[in-house]
């Protein structure tokens, strides 16, 4: 019997609403990815037109590789934590002005079982996305996962981050 897909058929179903919708809008994407690993790249990968939408993907685990690939500031990973809003705000940021995309997407967080804290529980994952030509602040929100395991949290941080990357 043939493979049909690697990753469960509800993030396959909206892998490739994100390839069609952004298809049909014209719009490139560029993700930033931490604790998803490059599972967000790997799900709009294994949909067929993939190439005309994502630009590029960023797996930029240790802080410093968010640093020199994304250009994060040492002092946004020193004084708030690499699992932030002013975190991935900047990953976002720094994605998509090394990108031809227009829209970006990054997500950082704590997908266990260990690393967690008091203020930053296994679980909490963050997200921002940056849509090039937009004025303000760009879009960021903290979620926070039932740690039931690791797989879990990087599973619905990457459907969150499909989700945000829709047109």
């Amino acid at each position: 019997m043939a493979l049909e897909t690697l990753l469960p058929t509800d993030i396959d179903d909206l892998a490739k609403r994100v390839i069609e919708e952004n298809t049909a809008a014209g719009r490139k994407v560029v993700v930033a990815e931490s604790c998803t690993g490059g599972l967000v790249a790997a799900a709009l990968t294994e949909i067929a037109g993939s190439s005309a939408v994502l630009d590029r993907g960023f797996v930029t685990y240790s802080n410093e590789s968010k640093m020199e690939l994304l250009g994060v500031p040492l002092d946004i990973i020193e004084t708030f934590g690499a699992v932030s809003i002013a975190c991935v705000w900047a990953m976002a940021k720094g994605a998509l002005a090394r990108s031809d995309a227009d829209v970006a997407v990054a997500i950082s967080g704590v997908a266990g079982p260990g690393g967690g804290t008091q203020l930053k529980p296994v679980g909490t994952v963050v997200f921002a996305k940056v849509v090039r030509g937009q004025e303000g602040e760009p879009e960021g929100e903290l979620k926070s996962f039932e740690p039931t395991s690791r797989a879990g949290v990087r599973r619905e941080a990457t459907l969150c981050a499909l989700e945000l990357l829709l047109p």
